[in-house]
């Protein structure tokens, strides 16, 4: 692994110069080459807070592995092995499970089965799965208008717009999620989480605070729109219904009884707001149990977990779901040959409704993939170079169902 690291790891002393080209820092974490050390080292960079295992039995997973380096497959016009693929996607850790057996676990980078590794937008979906249990206790109403669950809001531009707006994309929130910009709303909000050093002394002082300066460009309910920030006022949501913070509410109501083998943690900001959209941090094995427990229907064993009403209802999508995706202004190329019916709901990216095929993805390379019909589960951290690479989700997708159909025959 490229030996990046921080100015006390580097055990630099005051007055010491620092090598600026081996140093990670606030400023250039995200970018590479730092990034390959950055995201899996997030707590030395981030106030984190921890999301605990508790001290419940761990979720074991019986191992059949099977050599796939050498697998060959066909990505659109490409033909590759699942052992280039690895190469040529930036791949920190490798995990696929076919009926609930571990067939392959590979790490890369120096990433070891311990090492948390962030998940940029995959903590979308685990941050969404709470809503949803929530929802199936009666706790939560996804037509609640938001206000009506956060006063804080009321008279901000959030009045009108639905639980189920901000689960889906589809708020009138402006906000640009132009990664290049460094002046857009998803890189400027990054300093009110302490994901970047503050420019500006006027920034509000926590996240609570910036939601309040949103305005609208859209009608609440219109077109799928990606926008981060969403998430992250779901967060505040699903405190007031759970009445806990998001840490404690991911702990509680997935992490513990999922039977997860390690703590996760969740990037936060001056005020212990957590950073629903993008913050969390878990190892490759526990991301792969998350998912997991979709493909088993929201069970472990024979404990209910996300009630299946949950499930169904993302790999279905609700009434105009497909037709919002369809005609959304970000439908671009990496989702040009979906199935008719793909979607996006409840923090879910939905390819092929009728397989099921269903996945959370993440800038940089994160993805946890839901392989219905193949019974199979595949987890990938990476470190791509670059924030969007349609080619390289494509090439890790296709993987998959290669796989799947290697090993369903």
């Amino acid at each position: 692994m490229p030996r990046y690291r921080t100015a006390a790891e580097l055990g630099l002393m005051r007055g010491t110069p620092a090598p600026a080209d081996r140093l990670v820092t606030l400023a250039n974490w995200q970018d590479p080459p730092f990034n390959r050390w950055g995201f899996q080292h997030v707590r030395d960079l981030i106030p984190t807070a921890r999301i605990p295992r508790g001290d419940g039995p761990v979720w074991r997973l019986p191992r059949a592995e099977l050599d796939l380096d050498g697998l060959g497959y066909r990505s659109r016009r490409r033909t590759l092995t699942v052992g280039k693929m690895l190469e040529a996607t930036a791949t920190d850790g490798f995990m696929i499970l076919h009926e609930g057996r571990v067939i392959t676990e590979r790490y890369l980078n120096g990433m070891t089965p311990d090492t948390t590794h962030l998940l940029m937008s995959v903590s979308k979906s685990i941050t969404s799965t709470v809503a949803g249990i929530l929802v199936g206790r009666g706790e939560l109403d996804p037509l609640a208008l938001v206000p009506d669950v956060v006063p804080e809001l009321d008279g901000t531009s959030f009045e009108g717009c639905t639980v189920q707006d901000l689960l889906d994309m589809r708020a009138g929130t402006r906000f640009s999620e132009d990664y290049e910009d460094l002046k857009a709303e998803v890189r400027v909000y990054e300093q009110v989480y302490l994901w970047r050093p503050r420019t500006s002394r006027r920034l509000p002082a926590d996240a609570t605070e910036y939601f309040a300066t949103l305005k609208n460009d859209g009608p609440h309910g219109g077109p799928f729109r990606y926008r981060s920030v969403l998430t992250d006022v779901l967060a505040w949501v699903i405190e007031r219904a759970g009445g806990a913070r998001l840490p404690e509410l991911i702990s509680r109501e997935v992490w513990q009884p999922m039977g997860a083998e390690f703590d996760a943690e969740v990037t936060v900001d001056a005020h212990g707001n957590s950073m629903a959209d993008g913050g969390i941090c878990t190892t490759l094995r526990d991301l792969a149990r998350f998912g997991q427990l979709f493909l088993n229907g929201g069970r472990r064993g024979g404990k209910r977990i996300v009630p299946a009403a949950w499930i169904r209802d993302i790999v279905r999508g609700g009434p105009d779901s497909a037709d919002a995706f369809a005609t959304s202004p970000d439908h671009d190329e990496e989702f040009e040959d979906w199935r008719a019916g793909g979607h996006y709901r409840n923090k879910w990216w939905v390819p092929e409704p009728d397989g099921p095929i269903y996945m959370g993805l993440g800038i940089n390379g994160q993805q946890v993939l839901v392989h219905g019909p193949g019974r199979l589960v595949m987890a990938k951290c990476s470190t791509w170079a670059t924030a969007l690479d349609a080619t390289a989700v494509r090439l890790a997708y296709d993987a998959a169902c290669a796989i799947s159909d290697e090993l369903n025959g």
